[in-house]
């Protein structure tokens, strides 16, 4: 498994224009402003670490598991679009199976986009409602901002992890802690912590096997956590 798809993974889910819309609109444009510096940092550091730290036997065995093929949810669709786009873009353009394949792909991340916005404004509105923001503020340490920030690092991918909500799934909930009295950094720490939730590691797993996965999941918090900090 190449570094340059991680890369890509981070790229597409941290650095997508949506999501930096998305921000401005729900919570303030600084969030979008750090969509796009800390992106750039988390990559960096992810590109280090997986330098310094993966094994060829461990990017060898991921390269097996991968190879078995192990669907998941969305497989079937991307299967469908990628079978069918051949030829030159020119020939695809202008053929009725390259908007075919179109088609499928729209479906694909329609599908994807509005699973992560359903399920973001479901658990952003139940903690909306349950959860007062004397909590919030209490666990993020709102009142000790110097320890805020630094905690907030840790702690907000935690958070993530516990919603279930990826990409801009997430940014309705932000909005909700921002509102409340969260800083910054755990906030932005949040948002960005859509690449080590629950059904994505578990998607982890299914393609590059349970060591690969823990790895992942270590590396992707760190990075998270420094790119936020930075910011």
């Amino acid at each position: 498994m190449e570094f340059t798809a991680m890369a890509f993974q981070f790229a597409a889910t941290n650095l997508v224009l949506e999501l930096g819309v998305l921000m401005w609109v729900l919570i303030a444009w600084q969030f979008a402003a750090a969509e796009f510096l800390g992106g750039p940092i988390m990559i960096v550091v992810l590109a280090l670490l997986f330098r310094l730290l993966v094994r060829d036997s461990l990017r060898k065995r991921a390269i097996e598991h991968a190879d078995k093929g192990i669907a998941g949810s969305m497989e079937g669709h991307a299967a469908m679009s990628m079978g069918e786009q051949r030829g030159t873009w020119k020939q695809r353009l202008t053929s009725m199976d390259g908007w075919t394949a179109i088609s499928h792909s729209y479906v694909m991340n329609w599908v994807m986009l509005w699973r992560g916005i359903g399920v973001g404004l479901l658990v952003a509105g139940a903690l909306a409602a349950w959860v007062p923001n004397s909590f919030w503020q209490k666990f993020f340490l709102v009142s000790h901002p110097t320890l805020a920030m630094i905690w907030g690092a840790f702690v907000g991918p935690l958070i993530a992890v516990a919603s279930f909500t990826c990409s801009v799934g997430n940014v309705p909930l932000a909005a909700v802690l921002w509102k409340g009295g969260v800083g910054f950094g755990g906030v932005a720490s949040f948002i960005f912590g859509d690449l080590i939730i629950l059904p994505i590691l578990n998607i982890y797993r299914k393609y590059y096997g349970g060591k690969m996965t823990a790895f992942m999941t270590v590396t992707f918090y760190v990075c998270n956590g420094r790119g936020r900090t930075d910011c």
